[in-house]
């Protein structure tokens, strides 16, 4: 018999529950008269309000004894622990209802780091997901990713420069860790070899890097300390910072008006993914392998696989731990936009 109540949960981060939303679907679409809720905390809810097969949502807000209370009332026939971690395997007991819970593959992973051991499997963080809802009779349909903007989040073109209104490449410059992001000379030679109209993507954080990459485009005397190693290169690309002055969603927008985007390991890589955008994705201490490279779109890997000190760790560091950073100090940019 069919679950009629279903509660997914998946605490964190942009990425990881973007990720999660083919379960989603593929859980309403396919499981008669099912009442899907998801839970994450409260600084996320901009991804999933929107979506359409999410019944009802509940937020984290720190006190998770009034959590489990809340969801108690709810009577779920079912949980789907798309996180696995110590407040999830409470939830789980409290609750007390039947469980299905994602295989995190934290020993592959730190045999891959410590060792470089490859254990991993040859299958992509969204069908390991998947495998939590099989015994349910649902399967992956073909539909990929998903990302829900609301309409009045929507970024018309005239609100950008005009030199960017007929197309722009967009650029996501963020990540969580120092170590998944490009150096700041490494950006600016990738922008150059873009060499269209490039739109910056991040937020407040990223904010010093674009600014010093507008600047140096800008072709000002602000550019001229960073001239030094870089007088190889064209300045011809035009740059729009959009860094920190959009919110998730208009963020979202801008990618899915881009020709292609260029992305760091990280959120909007995978919202570029929901867009069936041509990817061009930068590793640098992580890896493709560890599953959660762009799902079922056109996609390219700029990774350095000459080093080995790859993968230093699952997640990432503010700095290299050997402190020549050369997975992306000394990686190549191959590729060709028409």
């Amino acid at each position: 018999m069919s679950p009629k109540k279903i509660l997914v949960i998946r605490f964190s981060s942009i990425g990881d529950i973007v990720l999660t939303t083919p379960v989603v679907r593929n859980l309403k679409t396919q499981l008669t008269d099912c009442e899907v809720h998801y839970l994450t905390k409260s600084s996320f809810r901009t991804i999933i309000d929107n979506n359409p097969y999410i019944d009802k949502a509940h937020y984290l807000d720190g006190n998770l004894g009034q959590l489990i209370s809340a969801l108690k009332k709810e009577k779920f026939d079912a949980v789907i622990d798309l996180h696995n971690n110590l407040r999830t395997r409470i939830i789980k007991a409290r609750l007390g209802v039947k469980s299905h819970t994602f295989k995190k593959l934290n020993w592959e992973k730190w045999l891959k780091v410590n060792l470089k051991i490859d254990k991993l499997p040859n299958r992509h963080i969204v069908d390991r997901y998947m495998d939590t809802v099989s015994g349910f009779g649902v399967k992956m349909d073909a539909l990929g990713l998903d990302y829900f903007i609301p309409e009045a989040d929507e970024v018309p073109m005239d609100w950008l420069p005009e030199t960017h209104r007929k197309e722009y490449v967009a650029y996501a410059i963020g990540a969580q860790h120092g170590t998944k992001r490009l150096p700041l000379k490494r950006m600016i030679e990738l922008c150059d070899k873009i060499n269209k109209p490039v739109v910056l993507l991040g937020g407040t954080d990223d904010a010093e890097n674009a600014n010093k990459i507008e600047s140096f485009f800008q072709k000002t005397t602000k550019s001229e300390p960073m001239e030094e190693g870089l007088t190889r290169l064209n300045k011809k690309t035009i740059i729009y910072n959009a860094c920190g002055k959009y919110n998730l969603n208009q963020s979202a927008s801008l990618v899915k008006q881009a020709t292609h985007v260029f992305s760091h390991d990280t959120g909007l890589m995978h919202i570029a993914a929901a867009f069936k955008k041509q990817v061009f994705s930068i590793w640098g201490n992580t890896i493709p392998s560890f599953g959660m490279y762009p799902y079922r779109t056109k996609f390219t890997v700029f990774e350095n696989n000459k080093i080995d000190c790859r993968p230093c760790s699952k997640i990432g560091f503010d700095k290299c731990p050997k402190g020549h950073f050369k997975c992306m100090n000394d990686s190549v940019f191959d590729f060709y936009l028409p």
